[in-house]
Formats: structure tokens, sequence, C-alpha cells
């Protein structure tokens, strides 16, 4: 394993990372830098030989304007620890799929794969914040919640390489159902749509209750409550404070568990985060086990936004691809991030 470093901008040249989503799949040509030079999108495919083909696509468009050293797909699902089979994805139809191994046979070049929350997570630690902190839980906080662990400056991914489902730890019994199979887990009471669900309760216990999200014309959905709640909404804002206090207890339980000194707290939702991140921060500083007498993880907002999956799935494969080009040139040993 290697550590992240700001230094690494030599090597292999610009790379394509891939976020590949339920609804669409992003792709960006980034630099050594960190810089998504060119961003393309496409609708993601219902069936897999589809969805190759629309991955094939939207590399060789990338690739036919730019010098392209390799691809990282991010993807939200299991992937198996050596990182060559997607396992099973929710919202993708690869099963037991190779997909490595068959994108690269029709692209003709390397292509590496990775979760989407430690592709988001290495960006960061490259390009980001996570750089700061030695050892770091990354929170992506989107339609629901993804995170993963960097220990030591190296990813974690624990023995079956799906390491940590922190979204799906239950922190309510008996509450919200979930799609995984349980109840009251994290997610379903930290997320978008957990925001969306808190306002609807809400709008629904106090039917007269004025409230812009009352409108007929206005869907409940989780943008929608935090612009409301940045318009001073009273059912919005009430709805980003319970919000705000069950991320507290989530990090709280990260801490216990973990004890990293430093939490970036990513996904969409970070977007809103001057609404909710300073009332987090105070409801995990009373939560954590030994509050007073122990040193709390620093809890920074992600500095690279919705791009970090792709940028650093891109670091992730050039990456990959200079340290094979170093062991062909000088017979040592390939780095493995």
């Amino acid at each position: 394993m290697t550590e992240p470093d700001r230094e690494a901008g030599t090597g292999a040249g610009p790379a394509i990372g891939i976020d590949v989503g339920g609804t669409n799949l992003r792709a960006a040509l980034v630099d050594a830098a960190g810089t998504a030079v060119e961003v393309v999108s496409a609708v993601t495919p219902a069936e897999p030989d589809a969805l190759d083909g629309a991955l094939v696509e939207v590399i060789g468009e990338l690739a036919g304007r730019h010098e392209v050293s390799a691809v990282g797909l991010a993807v939200a699902g299991f992937v198996s620890r050596d990182r060559q089979v997607v396992r099973f994805a929710p919202h993708l139809p690869w099963r037991d799929a190779a997909v490595p191994a068959r994108i690269a046979d029709r692209v003709g070049l390397p292509v590496v794969l990775e979760h989407d929350a430690n592709s988001a997570a290495w960006g960061e630690a490259c390009f980001g914040p996570a750089g700061a902190g030695e050892n770091v839980a990354v929170v992506a906080i989107g339609t629901g919640i993804g995170a993963a662990l960097l220990v030591d400056g190296a990813l974690y991914r624990g023995s079956n390489g799906v390491a940590p489902e922190l979204g799906h730890l239950p922190v309510v019994p008996g509450g919200r159902p979930c799609a995984c199979g349980k109840s009251g887990c994290f997610e379903r009471y930290c997320s978008g749509t957990a925001l969306a669900a808190t306002a609807a309760e809400l709008l629904a216990a106090h039917p007269g209750r004025p409230s812009m999200l009352a409108r007929a014309d206005v869907g409940v959905t989780g943008a929608a409550v935090a612009d409301a709640a940045a318009a001073g909404d009273a059912v919005a804002l009430e709805a980003m404070a319970d919000f705000a206090r069950w991320l507290g207890v989530g990090l709280s339980i990260v801490a216990d568990v973990f004890d990293p000194d430093l939490i970036v707290v990513a996904g969409g939702v970070a977007s809103s985060a001057p609404l909710f991140l300073d009332d987090a921060r105070r409801a995990y500083a009373g939560l954590v086990t030994g509050a007073g007498h122990r040193r709390l993880a620093r809890i920074r907002r992600s500095e690279l936004g919705v791009a970090a999956a792709m940028i650093g799935a891109a670091e992730l494969a050039r990456r990959e691809a200079a340290a094979a080009e170093a062991d062909r040139n000088a017979g040592g040993p390939a780095v493995d991030p």
C-alpha cells in the first residue's frame, strides 16, 4: 500500500475517472494535479452489456480528444478485495462481473476498479482536506451514506473488500425501514432521503403549519428542504436541525470505533454544510465517549464536492499505471493504494 502525497505528479499521464451511478455515469479526464479537464455524462443503462457499452463509449469520447494513461471506475457496491470483480451493486446490473478486464479488453487501456466512497476518499486525500490527517474517516452523504477509512494514509477495505458500511449501522431500534433489510439505519436519519422524510413527517404532523414545502408545486426532496432551510423556512430548519443531530450521533459512533483524527463530510448534501455542520460538531462533541478528556477529531467539509469519486478513481488508475510502467522498466514491485 502507499500513502497519498501531493508531489505525485510524475509518472503516467492524465487518466479517466468514471463515477458509475444508478441513474447517470459521469466521466472526467483528470490531470496529475487533480483537475477535471473535461467531464462527459450519459444515462446508466439497466442491462449489463449495455452498461459496458456506455462505459466504452464515454471512454472513447474522452480518449479521442486527450492522451489517456488509464481508466478508474468508482462503483457504489461490493467490490472484491482484489478489485477485479463487482460482486453486487444494488442500483447497477452487474453481478459477480469481472468489469475491469472486460472494459480493458475493449478500450485498450488499463482499467482499475474501486468502491465509490474509497475513490472519493482517495481524491480527498490526494487533493483535498483528507491529506491533512493520519487516520481519516470520509462520510459521503447523498441519497444514502457511503464511507471510507484511511488508516495511516492507506485505504482500509476489510477482509472482503466492503468495509466500512457506516450508513447501515442501526441507530434507532425499530426505526425507519431501510432498503438493506434492517430498520433504523444511520442513513435513514442522516441523508438527502432522510432529510425529505423528516420534513414530510413534520408537515403531516402539523398540516396547517405554513411552509414553502407545503406548496403543491414543491416536491419534498432533500434538495428542496435544503433550499427552503437556506431561505429561513421553519419546517425545513427543524428538519435540518434533526439531520444535524443525527449526523452528530453517527460521527460519535465513528469516533468511538475508529478514533480518527479527521472526519471529512462529503457527498451532495455537503454542499449545504453551512446549514448543519456546526450543529453536528456540537452534537458529536457532547456524545463521543470520554468527551472532555480526549482530543476530538477535526470535522471538515469536502473540497472536491461531487467530483471527488471521479478524481479519486482517476488518480488511483494513474498511479497504478505509473507503478506498472516503473515495474516494467526497473523490475520493482507495483504500488497498491
